[in-house]
């Protein structure tokens, strides 16, 4: 029994049991209300569909004063309260009613989900989701392919063997084909190694991005590698073809050049061909050596070609002339400056602006959308952002042709925008919705290959049910879901989003952190992120800690100090995703080391107060006295 508390404290102890009272019957009010949404989740989630709504209900207030209220008394102040609300409630009641003299309520609500059992649900859901849990560690490690995942069979084998528990194959870039012999390859890692691998399939969503941009000149230009004193250390490497391209072989080349077969074959090691180049200038390559279809030549100095140049080959007594042919236009960005008026439009190119004699711009910059239903439904205010946030506008008044924008920031004074760079745009209602005929012809391969669908750009409840209508459709039923919360407009919908996701098991939660910090803005996303952990913890459903994890390790083999500390905090998740690199085995790696350590430490928020190696000094030595 609970000595009593003296008479002054009393009426403040039942002044903070009604509040807890209060919240308490707002949590079931709400569960009351949305009977209808609980009984449309399928009976593995019905538990957590309810736990979410009472979260839900328990943060529609402001509890910061209360919880310091409670903790000044050593009770649980709410704050890790996500995923057994209800229980948490009541038992914290019980010790008010127990302090205050009073009896425990004794209407305890049978359906609450303890701490204990909360746990247990989430485990078995991400288990469902990604597959057993490895060894030593709870969280998963996700990790994307690369392309050449499609033809390179031992890299799935590296990736398993470092501790990747699942792959993603991103349906934005490459195709069926490729697609296919990525999932074999993994297939046959998993089963040779006996270590399982889900396969995760990303839909590739509405491709909004920057549209083709005029082509520059044919213009083709090598320059040789030079010290700080402009002697050149090596010299650039060009090669002469008349057969097809050949990325492989012609990768290390500087430059290469088409030619007739007849040239070719005029051409020996140690040959010279010589060129007076755009500019004028007497340029001359040594032919280093010849294969079938191409020849490898090795030139000193800066030169620019173009489609007529004419090259003079000079081997022992063999002469050749041969003027070149088209060229391969020149790649151009669109150069915009802060304070610059642009023209965003839904036609075919994006073009550069053009200016007179004197400097002066006599003719904006135009930046074509892929996409050009969203360039009409733009407003006044609403801002317009370029690759990944890097650029930065405000649309200035929508028009017949397009949308004026002002350009509000660039990353230096001078900002470009390339073809085929993404746009973001945080504040507009963009008028696409549910899953587009690319997703559609995509769903096909992931309906028969993949254990999890990525439903990439979600917005609405509307959305998933597409997507789950789609799948059963193709007799996909037991397929799994990950939603991807990439946008603004998805992160509002959050609730809803959740509850929609709850009709369907498994379910997943992908936090495509890259999106969401340009969307909400890079100040925003340490809150945001929160939240999302939050409400998926609430609803017992898998999260994934997913964009930029360990990048520089996974590209360069060298982690920054900063992507540590990010990677160590992915822990909270359930899943961890690494994006792909030429050392993303190494990236797994490290990423599953990290992980194990962290797990010693930290469960989901909550400290894990295990010894500290710290106190041996103090305990083995004595207090100074």
């Amino acid at each position: 029994m609970v000595p009593a508390s003296p008479r002054r404290h009393v009426d403040r102890l039942r002044q903070l049991l009604g509040s807890l009272s209060g919240l308490r019957s707002s949590a079931l009010d709400l569960e009351a209300e949305q009977a209808a949404a609980i009984a449309a989740a399928v009976p593995e989630n019905r538990a957590s569909a309810r736990n979410l709504l009472h979260y839900l209900a328990l943060r529609h207030v402001d509890l910061r004063n209360l919880q310091l209220e409670l903790a000044e008394l050593g009770l649980s102040s709410l704050g890790r309260a996500e995923s057994h609300v209800l229980s948490n409630l009541e038992a914290v009641c019980d010790v008010l009613a127990q302090l205050s003299g009073d009896a425990p309520a004794g209407d305890r609500f049978p359906a609450a989900v303890s701490l204990r059992e909360a746990q247990r649900l989430l485990e078995r859901h991400t288990a469902a989701l990604l597959g057993p849990a490895p060894e030593h560690r709870e969280v998963r490690i996700l990790v994307t392919l690369p392309s050449e995942a499609a033809t390179d069979a031992s890299l799935a084998r590296r990736l398993l063997a470092e501790g990747a528990n699942a792959v993603r194959i991103n349906g934005a870039h490459d195709g069926p084909a490729a697609w296919e012999s990525m999932a074999r390859h993994v297939r046959d890692a998993a089963e040779t190694s006996g270590i399982p691998c889900r396969i995760l399939f990303d839909l590739p969503g509405p491709k909004l991005r920057t549209g083709v941009v005029e082509p520059g000149p044919q213009v083709v230009r090598w320059k040789p590698r030079r010290d700080a004193t402009g002697t050149v250390t090596a010299p650039a490497r060009i090669c002469l073809r008349s057969g097809d391209p050949d990325p492989l072989t012609e990768a290390g080349a500087d430059a290469v050049l088409r030619v007739s077969p007849w040239f070719l074959s005029r051409l020996a090691p140690d040959a010279r061909i010589t060129l007076r180049d755009l500019r004028g200038k007497k340029r001359e390559i040594t032919v280093t050596h010849c294969e079938l279809d191409r020849v490898f030549g090795a030139c000193d100095e800066t030169t620019y070609v173009g489609p007529g140049t004419e090259l003079k080959a000079c081997c022992g007594s063999e002469r050749a002339v041969e003027a070149l042919g088209p060229l391969p236009a020149l790649e151009q960005e669109v150069p915009v400056r802060a304070g610059d008026r642009v023209l965003l439009h839904g036609r075919e190119l994006s073009r550069l602006p053009m200016f007179n004699d004197r400097g002066e711009a006599i003719s904006p910059a135009e930046i074509a959308c892929t996409i050009p239903s969203v360039v009409a439904a733009l407003h006044s205010g609403e801002r317009v952002l370029f690759d990944d946030g890097k650029v930065g506008a405000v649309v200035e008044h929508p028009a017949p042709e397009g949308a004026w924008l002002r350009i509000t920031h660039t990353p230096g004074p001078l900002g470009k925008i390339g073809a085929s760079k993404g746009i973001n745009l945080p504040d507009s209602k963009i008028p696409i919705r549910g899953l587009q005929p690319e997703d559609l012809a995509a769903l096909d391969f992931a309906a028969a290959r993949a254990d999890i669908v990525g439903l990439s750009f979600v917005k609405s409840p509307e959305d998933v049910d597409s997507l789950r209508e789609e799948l059963s459709r193709r007799g996909a039923n037991g397929v799994a879901i990950v939603l991807k919360i990439e946008t603004q407009e998805a992160f509002a919908q959050l609730p809803r989003l959740l509850l929609a996701a709850l009709r369907s098991y498994p379910v997943g939660i992908m936090i495509a952190r890259g999106d969401l910090a340009v969307e909400c803005g890079f100040e925003r996303l340490a809150e945001v992120q929160e939240e999302i952990l939050w409400l998926c913890q609430a609803a017992h459903v898998p999260a994934i800690w997913a964009t930029q994890v360990l990048e520089s390790l996974a590209k360069t083999g060298l982690p920054s100090r900063a992507e540590i500390t990010d990677a160590a905090m992915g822990e909270r998740a359930e899943c961890v995703m690494l994006n792909k690199g030429p050392h993303a085995a190494e990236a797994v790696r490290a990423l599953s080391d990290i992980l194990t350590r962290m797990r010693q430490h930290q469960d989901k928020k909550t400290p894990m107060l295990r010894r500290l190696r710290v106190t041996e000094s103090l305990f083995a030595h004595g207090a100074d006295r």
